[in-house]
């Protein structure tokens, strides 16, 4: 899909609310208050008609981190993927190129997000974490003058000369072209990190600088940090979300700030 479309995409979504396998959602738009803050966040409750929850596991468990995710896909698709019956491989929040964030269920439930050789178990350290993914399709493939996705040479993305959809960086596990993350998904992913931080009390910090896309060093270090992190600290390889190409700075200055 060019990266044109996606705005038409997502907004079939919204007003439709039937995702990439014709499943059905009712989408509600809630306002909830960030604790110790006048700001306020809107989510869109985004629940199937037919009251299907078979994809998380309504168990509370304590929350020690925020794992951020990129989905690697489109919107209708992440919605179809992470709320796919029975499969348990899904997140409370997904934040779509529009700055929308769909929720379909309670971050105090959990399911599974971060794959079966995490570091630290895939069981442990997804229960203890908080799942966010932001629709983005991740690493790009340059082609001539387009880039398209991993998926098929003919899904092109965007064009060299369409540099608000690109960036380029010092690779990165193998690859330097990635796809954008619009100013939308920036804001709505710092209000809801307040949010989620003040209300499960999870310390607003962040890795180290320098360790920020290291993979934790052992099972114990990944279970000791308490803050917001990403997929690539659980995984060394395989995974791509989220490196150097996301604005990691605007991301951390927004979440500090009183």
């Amino acid at each position: 899909m060019k990266a044109t479309s996606i705005s038409s995409h997502e907004k079939s979504f919204r007003d439709s609310g039937i995702d990439a396998f014709g499943k059905k959602f009712i989408l509600t738009p809630e306002t909830v208050s960030i604790p110790g803050e006048s700001s306020k966040l809107t989510l869109l409750d985004c629940r199937r008609d037919n009251s299907d929850d078979s994809f998380y596991y309504k168990e509370i468990v304590p929350k020690k981190r925020i794992v951020l995710h990129f989905t690697a896909g489109y919107l209708k698709g992440d919605i179809a993927t992470l709320t796919t019956p029975y499969y348990h491989v899904s997140v409370p929040f997904i934040i779509a190129r529009s700055g929308d964030i769909y929720n379909p269920w309670a971050s105090k439930y959990w399911s599974y997000h971060l794959g079966a050789d995490a570091v630290g178990g895939n069981t442990e350290m997804s229960n203890s974490s908080i799942g966010i993914e932001i629709s983005n399709i991740g690493f790009l493939v340059k082609n001539g003058k387009n880039f398209h996705t991993i998926y098929s040479n003919d899904d092109v993305y965007c064009t060299q000369a369409e540099t608000a959809y690109y960036t380029e960086i010092p690779a990165y596990r193998g690859q330097k072209y990635y796809a954008t993350f619009t100013n939308a998904q920036y804001n709505s992913l710092i209000l809801l990190l307040r949010y989620l931080t003040a209300r499960f009390n999870i310390p607003r910090t962040f890795l180290p600088t320098d360790k920020m896309y290291d993979t934790f060093p052992s099972a114990k270090a990944a279970a000791d940090f308490s803050g917001i992190c990403s997929h690539v600290n659980f995984r060394p390889t395989g995974k791509w979300d989220i490196g150097p190409a996301f604005n990691w700075k605007k991301v951390t200055f927004g979440v500090w700030k009183k």
